[in-house]
């Protein structure tokens, strides 16, 4: 997660170091990018991951790169982000291959990568053009056949306090998402929002609630109350059943709150 011109707390930095190994939304989201990735070809006909590198564009703390390296058993997968805290905290988890960068300007040659992955990071670049611009980023550093998955928060009518919490000046519907990844000269492989079924409660909660200060304000990335931690086996359990749903080949979930679009650069 590369945070834009509105830097995040240095707490919500630690928030995330901490949380991305047990909270329910990085484990469920885990999930629905492990099913996906394996359905267009990451791995090779007999289940085995290809000798591969992997650049993962907007690595915030470094949570996605060890579980990434799935998908690079050369170990060879690098993360870019342009604050200094996210990386430090990748570091600490003992990631080397990293630089301070933006999305927009990727500090790599030509066809360097098999796989580039954004973790709602386009949301978070600042300028009119600059989801577009890393778009185009993305393409140039891929091999040709090389796949790139981008997530995004979904649905402009959704930003609110948890969005300016982390930095988000921008949301997407799936269409606008994938017409982006287009123009970039992308084959569309595959589309779908993910964290359907929670989307009703997410957005009582983030355009009632908390402007009522019923609840409180900021990011929703924070640890549960000791008495609140059967909740995050709860909602895990509800992100995973979306994953199985994913499954199936062409399936494809109509609404969510976060929006994927997976493309491979062209032979």
């Amino acid at each position: 997660m590369q945070v834009g011109i509105t830097y995040m707390r240095s707490e919500d930095f630690d928030y995330l170091y901490r949380l991305e190994e047990s909270f329910w939304w990085f484990l469920g989201m885990r999930d629905v990018t492990q099913v996906l990735l394996n359905q267009v070809n990451i791995h090779a006909a007999d289940g085995v991951p290809r000798k591969s590198r992997v650049l993962d564009a907007g690595c915030g703390t470094g949570g996605m790169l060890e579980w990434l390296a799935g998908y690079a058993p050369n170990a060879e997968v690098s993360g870019i982000d342009i604050a200094p805290d996210a990386l430090r905290y990748a570091r600490s988890r003992g990631h080397i291959r990293l630089a301070q960068a933006s999305a927009t300007e990727l500090p790599f040659t030509d066809e360097a990568f098999d796989l580039v992955t954004s973790f709602d990071v386009l949301v978070q670049l600042p300028g009119g053009d600059a989801a577009e611009r890393a778009m185009d980023e993305m393409h140039r550093v891929l091999r040709p056949g090389g796949i790139c998955f981008v997530r995004v928060a979904a649905y402009p009518w959704m930003h609110s306090g948890h969005d300016r919490a982390l930095g988000t000046v921008r949301r997407f519907d799936l269409t606008e998402l994938q017409t982006a990844m287009q123009a970039s000269r992308f084959g569309i492989l595959r589309t779908t929002y993910a964290n359907a079924w929670l989307l009703p409660v997410a957005a009582l909660h983030r355009l009632v609630l908390k402007p009522l200060n019923i609840v409180n304000a900021g990011s929703d990335v924070k640890p549960l109350a000791p008495r609140l931690q059967w909740l995050n086996r709860l909602l895990t359990g509800v992100l995973r059943s979306e994953a199985r749903l994913l499954t199936r080949p062409h399936a494809r979930l109509p609404f969510g709150l976060s929006a994927i679009c997976i493309g491979r650069k062209p032979l």
